[in-house]
């Protein structure tokens, strides 16, 4: 009885760190989108309607905003190939429930070689068909 016990807990956690690793690839398909001004790559990972919210953090208060999704790939398009940026995950913190995932990552965001500011990114994800789908993301930034 212990090896049958044994073996489902074995399957069982075999199948999560599989699920974890699905849900981590797509969030770094999309940093690399984002880091590459590939917006084509971006739709891959991203859902129609996802939601894009940033919470300002600073000594006046905290400020909530949402960037409309098309401002968003137009933004990434647009950026000058001067502009270097690069917005480094730190560590991954992921859960899965079916369908459904959610990853807090902390980061540091680089412009031009220096810090600009940190924060936590958290994503929402969505299981379709056979690939995960972000629909929602919602960061810190702190200076």
């Amino acid at each position: 009885m212990k090896k049958i016990v044994f073996a489902l807990v074995l399957i069982l956690s075999i199948g999560a760190n599989a699920q974890n690793e699905d849900v981590k690839n797509t969030i770094q398909t999309f940093m690399e989108g984002f880091h590459h001004r590939d917006t084509i790559l971006l739709h891959q990972v991203c859902a129609d309607k996802m939601i894009l919210q940033s919470i300002e953090e600073n000594v006046n208060g905290n400020t909530l905003t949402e960037e409309p999704l098309h401002f968003f790939y137009r933004s990434v398009a647009s950026m000058p190939k001067t502009l270097k940026y690069n917005e480094q995950i730190l560590s991954y913190t992921i859960q899965v429930d079916g369908s459904m995932a959610h990853a807090w990552t902390p980061y540091e965001f680089y412009v031009d070689g220096k810090l600009s500011h940190k924060g936590v990114d958290a994503f929402t994800l969505f299981k379709q068909k056979d690939s995960w789908k972000i629909v929602y993301i919602i960061d810190t930034r702190r200076k």
